[in-house]
């Protein structure tokens, strides 16, 4: 549970505590000695709730179990949607979605990671870390999109590839590197959107695009905080001060111009209104492929170089 949450639930027990004492007859010095502290507990857990959160909690909202998931975007955002399978070489991989779909009524492809709800479908998933053969497909389903001029959309929540021997010995590193290329050679608009988890190169391989975009509370990262905290600390409990050091919020990375927009979520949290987060997904993703659709393919081809090119590229000003 994130500590967002946690401090709405606590919010929510001693209001609710507060309103019965208030309402027992025959208040004594103890009882209102008791409402006194409860009162301020209130006041504080009010404070904490609407102060901005930190990389840690973003980091946790972004790996809330109840977030909402690709397929759950794809019921609300899109329309007609109709599943690809398989990479025509080895078999399908259920950790990424693809297939066909209408966006407000326009052909689009849509990519994405699936994790899954309960166990058996995390199982089913392989818990959102696709294997080559999931690469191999979603880079099939790109070129179907370019042969019949059709923008892509790619929704991204992902710990990583995986990383078991199997998938090593039928080509992960090789799957990620040959979408990474390809996507760059694309003659078609993509958009990418970061909704939970995006974990190095496992998404970023699906991520080469136009426009990538964040929602809110998603993080995106080459290691995860504990990693980088055990490698630099020898000690993973130092996790927030990693997620602090590491600039792993849509906030940050807009800053660094890693990302182009930032999706607002409802209060709270995603999880907390599927429909609205859907719907504030819409709305950005209508206005990037409305500004996307103005470009020539030359042109939309050396800006997306030009964007990936200057990443990292920092001057100091005198």
């Amino acid at each position: 549970m994130a500590a967002s949450d946690k401090a709405q639930q606590e919010l929510e027990q001693i209001e609710q505590q507060v309103a019965e004492i208030e309402s027992a007859p025959g208040q004594n010095a103890d009882t209102r000695r008791q409402l006194t502290e409860l009162h301020g507990r209130l006041e504080t857990l009010r404070q904490e709730i609407n102060l901005p959160p930190s990389a840690w909690q973003k980091t946790e909202l972004a790996r809330h179990p109840q977030r909402p998931q690709t397929l759950d975007y794809i019921e609300r955002v899109f329309t007609d949607f109709s599943e690809i399978h398989g990479d025509r070489a080895f078999g399908d991989d259920a950790a990424l979605v693809c297939g066909m779909a209408r966006f407000h009524g326009e052909e689009v492809l849509v990519i994405g990671t699936q994790k899954g709800r309960d166990m058996k479908q995390r199982v089913h998933r392989n818990f959102g870390t696709p294997h080559p053969e999931g690469y191999r497909k979603a880079l099939r389903v790109m070129r179907i999109a370019e042969k019949f001029r059709r923008p892509i959309f790619t929704l991204v929540d992902t710990d990583g590839a995986y990383p078991g021997i199997h998938a090593e010995e039928r080509g992960q590193a090789e799957a990620i590197a040959h979408n990474l290329r390809e996507m760059a050679r694309l003659e078609i608009p993509i958009v990418t959107t970061v909704i939970g988890v995006g974990g190095s190169g496992g998404a970023l391989a699906i991520a080469v695009a136009d426009r990538v975009l964040m929602m809110e509370n998603s993080i995106y990262s080459v290691i995860s905080p504990e990693g980088c905290a055990a490698i630099m600390w020898r000690d993973a409990t130092k996790k927030e001060l990693a997620a602090e050091a590491m600039r792993i919020t849509a906030t940050d990375l807009k800053e660094l111009g890693v990302i182009d927009d930032i999706v607002p979520e409802p209060e709270g949290g995603a999880h907390r209104d599927y429909e609205a987060a859907a719907n504030l997904l819409d709305v950005s993703l209508q206005k990037h492929l409305a500004e996307l659709k103005k470009y020539a393919p030359p042109r939309l081809l050396e800006a997306r170089y030009e964007k990936f090119r200057t990443m990292g590229q920092f001057f100091r000003v005198e």
